[in-house]
């Protein structure tokens, strides 16, 4: 780090470090404009790589020349449909015919009641994928006879409104982030220009991480929109907290070195660690997902991974070489000047330091009891969304569905797929048709070299409800004890079951693996074993009282049915591994002041000297999640949720009181059995200099690096 310091704040090298950035932006910006040519948002995109409905899917391309998926159009008149309503749906047919595989579409199949008809559309699943289903919704809304309702649902009906979603996604959130932090960093730095600097390096790494996604998605790596979409919350939330990080030091440092040059250098060395921590307990995190079973999980692992790490090495070259090119007056009107004093701003944090080591021991256990209390909120959680659950808004595909569920079998509108050998078609019929929970046997299909057999099976209850999960458990069952048969079942309900137990299954092994790896990095940075293991556990405390808080927001002030499976998986690799950020701001200041203060003072002044950066940071990069909750897809919106109340509870209540308490409380045993215990034990460092005799007299030599 001390090499890498020396070059972005050089008097010659700062101009090729601007200058290669620029390069590498003009000559790879395109490239970042490519990332949805590598997304894959199929069916298997969002299932575990060896589920059964993804076995299905597969083989279900020996059964058609192109892949279908088919879109739902229902037609609804509560007193009865009439012969101009069968007329109009006769006509979308027609209409509708020659964007179909083979131009072939049956006719519609009235309900039992007299009051609905159901056209099914086979919408072939390619690069005219949303053109069709939007076509399909086009003729269906032309020429509708008064008081028919008419909606467009099904499987491609509902994957085109998720589709829809992730469009909007990528450019909601660039703005949004942009919009976002360029208002807190003008709130933090007061200041008409200094807020660009980190915004515009900010853009470059936001470029890059773009160009290594591209990069990464045609080298054969795992990537759909969601994960393309949340990194740009990541490389502006993350980027910003380590552009704050810098400047706060930068700008102490101008203090005390009147070249800036000088000052860049300094800074880097001293904050070097830290954000390198940091950066590196992020990206080894986020890539633990890659263990995950889930391909929607190891796609955002190792893309968050590539955009934390870009907003890392953005923040350490492009920012402070524009910092040191612009001089001084970047900070007008606040402009650090040497010898000038830096009193100002600290005493607010001084006094919580003077107050939570005026009692610790009460301190440590009113935060713990105050999250344990927010923890309890996770014990009512209900987890599993159903379709009509899974937005914010009512897209047409819901609204479709509830209208099939009114009028037929719940499963018409997503039938489930049964493949097998050719020979097994018989008793694969008879023994389905017995079945609890199946309405219709629909007729068979074979495959094209007629080896395998597809039967359609549609449930009686809704698709994604749980009494259509345990259908489908009873329908695996039955099938796959046929001999010889080799069955699998597949399709929507099948798929959102595999996805919700390969949750579970990732959980047991990414998040024991994201522990350890944290507790590893903590240990080689703060060169001790308790104070990282204290750590860990309050991020962990922390993490569970986000939850439990999280839930009642879901129940009480959004009315959200109940969480995603997944949200708690991905909720804990990303508050564990950004919540440790704050720890480790605050816990490698702390270390070097209490090598200079002994083991009291250096909290207190740990504390002090970074209070006001690490609540900005914390703020940012809260606000940047928030953006989520704008979203119309409960899923992401619950994940803005929990990251950002989960990464305030670290800032102001973790950071601020629980690890300053404890370490009060345990004393100089945080430090065991590093070297710095040792010091401690045998008599603490001169009671003088740090952060606050810095303050006073700038006791300290210019230029002199405190060893970490």
């Amino acid at each position: 780090m001390k090499r890498l310091a020396t070059v972005p704040g050089g008097r010659r090298a700062k101009w090729f470090v601007l200058a290669g950035w620029l390069i590498i932006a003009m000559a790879l910006g395109p490239l970042a404009g490519k990332v949805a040519d590598v997304e894959d948002n199929n069916a298997n995109a969002y299932l575990p790589g060896n589920a059964e409905a993804a076995l299905v899917n597969d083989r279900l391309e020996e059964f058609r020349t192109d892949e279908v998926m088919p879109a739902v159009i229902v037609y609804v008149r509560d007193s009865g449909i009439t012969t101009a309503d069968r007329a109009k749906a006769e006509a979308d047919r027609k209409k509708l015919t020659p964007l179909v595989p083979g131009g072939a579409i049956e006719a519609a199949t009235p309900s039992k009641d007299g009051k609905a008809l159901l056209l099914t559309v086979p919408v072939p699943y390619s690069d005219e994928f949303s053109d069709t289903v939007n076509a399909a919704r086009d003729v269906a809304g032309e020429d509708v006879p008064t008081d028919l309702r008419v909606k467009v649902a099904g499987p491609a009906g509902a994957l085109q409104d998720t589709i829809d979603v992730f469009d909007e996604l990528d450019g909601t959130l660039l703005l949004g982030s942009a919009l976002v932090v360029a208002l807190l960093l003008l709130l933090i730095y007061r200041s008409p220009v200094l807020w660009l600097v980190p915004l515009i390096s900010v853009s470059f790494a936001a470029v890059l991480s773009q160009v290594a996604t591209y990069l990464g998605g045609k080298a054969g790596l795992p990537v759909d929109a969601q994960s393309s979409g949340l990194l740009t919350v990541l490389v502006f939330g993350v980027g910003t907290d380590y552009a704050l990080l810098l400047i706060a030091r930068y700008r102490e440092e101008l203090t005390r070195n009147e070249d800036r040059h000088g000052a860049m250098q300094i800074a880097l060395r001293r904050s070097g660690p830290a954000i390198l921590a940091s950066a590196g307990t992020i990206v080894i995190g986020l890539l633990c997902l890659l263990l995950a079973d889930l391909n929607s999980s190891r796609s955002l692992g190792w893309v968050g991974a590539a955009g934390v790490l870009s907003g890392f090495i953005a923040m350490v070259t492009v920012l402070p070489a524009l910092l040191v090119i612009l001089g001084r007056w970047i900070f007008w009107p606040f402009v650090p000047r040497f010898g000038q004093t830096q009193r100002a701003g600290h005493s607010g944090w001084a006094r919580v330091g003077a107050a939570v080591a005026r009692r610790p021991r009460l301190s440590w256990l009113t935060a713990t009891v105050v999250m344990g209390a927010l923890a309890l909120g996770a014990t009512g959680i209900s987890f599993g969304l159903t379709q009509s659950q899974m937005y914010t808004t009512t897209p047409d595909s819901v609204a479709g569905q509830r209208l099939v569920a009114a009028h037929y079998p719940g499963g018409e509108s997503a039938p489930a797929d049964v493949i097998a050998k050719a020979p097994s078609e018989k008793a694969l019929v008879e023994a389905v048709g017995r079945l609890d929970g199946i309405a219709e046997v629909q007729p068979v299909a074979y495959s094209r070299d007629h080896a395998l057999v597809h039967v359609p099976v549609v449930l009686k209850d809704n698709p994604d409800t749980p009494a259509a999960e345990r259908t489908i458990d009873r329908l695996r069952d039955t099938v796959h004890q046929i001999a010889g048969a080799d069955a699998l079942v597949g399709g929507t309900t099948a798929s959102a079951l595999d996805t919700q137990r390969a949750v579970s299954q990732d959980s047991k092994l990414v998040i024991p693996v994201v522990l350890a790896v944290v507790l590893l990095v903590l240990i080689a940075l703060l060169r001790a074993l308790v104070a990282p293991l204290v750590l860990l556990a309050t991020v962990v405390l922390s993490y569970f009282g986000a939850l439990g808080a999280s839930s009642l927001l879901f129940e009480h002030a959004f009315d959200w049915a109940g969480v995603d499976h997944s949200l708690p998986l991905l909720g804990f690799v990303f508050l564990v591994a950004l919540g440790i950020d704050y720890n480790i701001f605050l816990m490698t200041r702390v270390r070097e002041e209490v090598r200079l203060l002994g083991h009291v003072r250096g909290v207190q002044s740990g504390l002090t000297s970074t209070g006001g950066v690490i609540t900005s940071a914390g703020l940012v990069l809260a606000a940047t999640f928030s953006i989520l909750v704008s979203l119309p897809l409960v899923t992401t919106a619950e994940l803005g949720v929990l990251v950002g109340l989960g990464v305030l509870l670290d800032t102001f209540l973790v950071r601020s009181v629980l690890v300053p308490a404890l370490s009060l409380d345990i004393g100089k045993g945080m430090w065991w059995p590093g070297s710095l215990h040792r010091l401690l034990r045998d008599g603490d460092p001169p009671q003088s200099g740090g952060s606050q005799g810095r303050i006073a007299d700038n006791s300290r030599p210019r230029g002199e690096d405190i060893p970490l």
